[in-house]
């Protein structure tokens, strides 16, 4: 049997875009989880790009996505997924079954590229979906962590 530190298992976090909440919230999990997990994350209508007000939110704490890219799910299909979170309602409904899965959440946050106003009252509103994932994404990784030293 493999060393599971030689082939962790892959945590797929899918929304719409893969744009803003599943990009940090595949930053966060990794940083939190270590080597304990491969995350990733995609998109059921990828957007094509990583929202620049999510890179900047990010970069406030150190974790940098800016060479990050908006993937779609279907790059995925074919990989043994461990777990798939979805971070929004559209891409929980389309989320397709993956074979072998074992483990299905369904955390919501709200979509911060809806966000209005100035940039700076935008800005708030990443890091404020920013934080909430954090709380989230950080104690499911170091959860995950713990349970396979």
């Amino acid at each position: 049997m493999p060393d599971s530190s030689d082939n962790p298992p892959l945590v797929l976090v899918l929304c719409t875009g893969n744009s803003c909440r599943s990009q940090m919230a595949e930053a966060l999990l990794q940083k939190a989880a270590g080597d304990a997990l491969r995350v990733e994350s995609a998109g059921s209508k990828p957007s094509g790009y990583v929202h620049p007000l999510a890179i900047h939110a990010m970069k406030e704490i150190n974790l940098d996505i800016g060479e990050c890219r908006s993937k779609s799910l279907e790059e995925f299909l074919e990989q043994d997924v461990d777990t798939v979170i979805t971070v929004c309602g559209n891409a929980d409904q389309a989320c397709p079954v993956f074979p072998g899965q074992v483990r299905r959440y369904h955390w919501p946050f709200d979509d911060p590229a809806d966000a209005v106003g100035s940039e700076e009252e935008q800005l708030e509103v990443f890091r404020r979906v920013r934080d909430e994932i954090d709380r989230v994404f950080s104690a499911y990784g170091l959860g995950r962590k713990d349970a396979h030293p």
